[in-house]
């Protein structure tokens, strides 16, 4: 078990694979439901009920690719070699997506669902590998926060970019052409990710072997099977879902909200950017927190005052927007802390697991966490969906009823709230692998491979 010291630039290369996968993963999380619905004419229920029965698939595609990752074998490694060959295919898939053909209605919601189906099939094929290189790069348990520190300050920069430059990109390049806008845009964005895709590729490297693992149907069954009695893994899994729920919602829902609730369009910019910083601040951190205090309490302290800052963010009155943006603020930095947090504690149950029972399932841990985080970013949407519906929310129009801004506000503030709490109670009564445990565990693995 390596305690290597990675480099500045490893540690930079492996950031800038999640920055590629947020310059698109976020801008599907804060756009896609608003092009869907704005630019592509597609009724808000059919988006949101599109977005859940669309993840069904991905209960065949995830275990698949991460079971398909555990076996691959090159002189790449295990996971890299993924994100060599999907990086292009993903940046296309990018642009379709964001395309509205000249078609009906009826031919509109047939080409969205099978060009949203084939952006996250891509999306598994090239993020599962990605996510599981982070747990082979390094055992030691204080490189990978750091290395997750970059990884997310980078995330957050790539996020960053995508999303806040979004909008002024479609006004740029579409002007009064919006749809034209979008895809332009998603264009130029897409050529940048997988550029930074290829950096991740070259600058990183495998240096925890696992042992080989059966091959074959029955063997791929084992790996399912030991991977769901893994009762760490399940508890992050819960984690991971109501994390993204809390975030997708208010992303979602955060243009809605600025132009209705804050009704002022022309800030969204500014108010993403604000959270972003945050972001970033929170990023760079948490390294230092974690190093200073346990990283489970630390979690679990973020999500607690991220409750109280959530619900709190209800009663705030309209027209006071500085104490908004500060909220946002605040919000940005202490979801960030946990967030590098919760992915360590993933890899860590990877560890766990390998004690357990001897086997080291790195492809298939974290292609279940992917699954469970794209079902959460599609309950999240559709929730946004079902909910604008049930609101009475109308597309284009110069005014909306009092359900819908009290509906849009509920999702912005309260949504969030509920799923920080959630996450706070499930950390403190079920996840026992704190600082002490992991460095038991640590130890009794050295033992093995000497």
């Amino acid at each position: 078990m390596s305690s290597q010291i990675l480099s500045l630039k490893e540690k930079i290369g492996y950031g800038l694979g999640d920055a590629a996968s947020h310059i698109v993963f976020d801008n599907v999380m804060l756009y896609l439901m608003f092009f869907y619905t704005d630019i592509a004419g597609l009724p808000a229920a059919f988006v949101g009920s599109m977005f859940l029965i669309t993840r069904i698939l991905d209960a065949i595609s995830d275990p698949c690719m991460g079971l398909l990752a555990d076996r691959t074998r090159t002189r790449w490694g295990k996971f890299r070699p993924w994100i060599l060959w999907a990086a292009i295919p993903f940046g296309i898939s990018c642009y379709f997506t964001y395309t509205v053909p000249e078609l009906s209605l009826t031919g509109k919601m047939i080409y969205a669902t099978v060009t949203y189906i084939a952006l996250t099939l891509l999306y598994t094929i090239v993020n599962i590998p990605y996510c599981a290189l982070g747990a082979v790069i390094t055992s030691d348990p204080q490189q990978r926060i750091s290395m997750q520190s970059w990884r997310f300050v980078l995330a957050t920069a790539g996020g960053m970019l995508s999303t806040a430059l979004m909008m002024k990109m479609v006004e740029w390049i579409g002007g009064e052409d919006k749809a034209f806008g979008f895809q332009a845009s998603i264009a130029i964005l897409a050529v940048l990710a997988t550029i930074m895709f290829y950096i991740c590729f070259f600058t990183t490297k495998e240096r925890v072997i696992a042992p080989q693992n059966s091959s074959g149907f029955k063997g791929m069954l084992t790996d399912l099977k030991d991977i769901w009695q893994n009762d760490q893994w399940r508890v992050v899994g819960f984690l991971t879902v109501f994390t993204i729920i809390g975030t997708s919602v208010r992303g979602g829902v955060m243009m809605y909200y600025v132009t209705w609730i804050m009704e002022s369009p022309k800030l969204f910019s500014i108010f993403l950017t604000t959270y972003c910083v945050g972001n970033i601040l929170g990023s760079a951190i948490a390294k230092p927190l974690s190093s200073h205090f346990c990283k489970v309490k630390v979690f679990i302290s973020c999500n607690l005052i991220l409750t109280v800052l959530s619900f709190a963010m209800f009663f705030v009155p309209m027209d006071t927007v500085t104490i908004m943006f500060c909220l946002m603020f605040i919000i940005g930095v202490l979801h960030q802390v946990m967030t590098p947090i919760k992915w360590v504690m993933m890899a860590d149950t990877v560890d766990y697991g390998e004690a357990s029972n001897g086997k080291r399932l790195t492809g298939i841990s974290f292609a279940g966490t992917l699954f469970v985080l794209k079902m959460g970013l599609a309950v999240g949407g559709a929730i946004i969906g079902w909910m604008l519906a049930a609101g009475g929310y109308q597309a284009g129009a110069t005014a909306q009823s009092s359900s819908t801004i009290t509906t849009i506000t509920l999702l912005f503030t309260v949504a969030p709230g509920i799923c920080y709490f959630l996450c706070a109670a499930i950390a403190k009564m079920f996840y026992k692998l704190d600082s002490h445990e992991m460095e038991r565990i640590n130890a009794k693995l050295s033992r093995v491979m000497r």
